[in-house]
């Protein structure tokens, strides 16, 4: 199984390299349309992105629930860290920071956990090609909104 989800890494990454040869202006429109679409409706655009047959449909969609109740688990862990460590009247103290990089890095585990597991599902649910899809959609989608993250929340001080 282990060996299954190292090539699904690796074959996202290549896609994800091949996608970086696009023009930056494209990427980011193509990008932003992702994400405008995925607010308004984000089963809709992952059903037409994969063309789920009704067989792979019965299988994808409660794995597909499974992922993304457990990756917005983590996103709320994450901004309520982030939120608590902003949002600090006093002076950022020696002893807090630590408490705050230490459930930051807990949480990236925890992202990678979630992630993995989701890998497993999707492989279990579908085809090889159409769960590297899948992932490479959630992955686009993360990481648009770990940047909005980034952007909306200053530097502490």
């Amino acid at each position: 199984m282990r060996k299954i989800v190292a090539a699904l890494a690796a074959a996202c990454m290549l896609v994800s390299v091949a996608a970086v040869a696009q023009e930056p202006a494209a990427g980011a429109a193509e990008l932003a349309a992702l994400q405008k679409a995925a607010r308004a409706d984000k089963r809709g655009l992952v059903a037409e992105k994969l063309a789920l047959t009704p067989a792979e449909a019965t299988k994808f969609w409660p794995a597909y629930d499974g992922c993304q109740r457990d990756l917005a688990q983590v996103t709320r862990r994450r901004t309520v860290a982030i939120e608590g460590l902003v949002g600090r009247d006093g002076p950022l103290t020696d002893a807090y920071a630590r408490k705050v990089v230490d459930e930051l890095v807990a949480i990236e585990d925890a992202e990678m956990r979630a992630l993995r597991k989701c890998a497993q599902a999707m492989l279990r649910a579908l085809p090889p090609r159409k769960a590297a899809r899948y992932l490479q959609l959630e992955n686009k989608l993360r990481t648009a909104q770990d940047y909005e993250i980034a952007v909306a929340f200053p530097l502490g001080q």
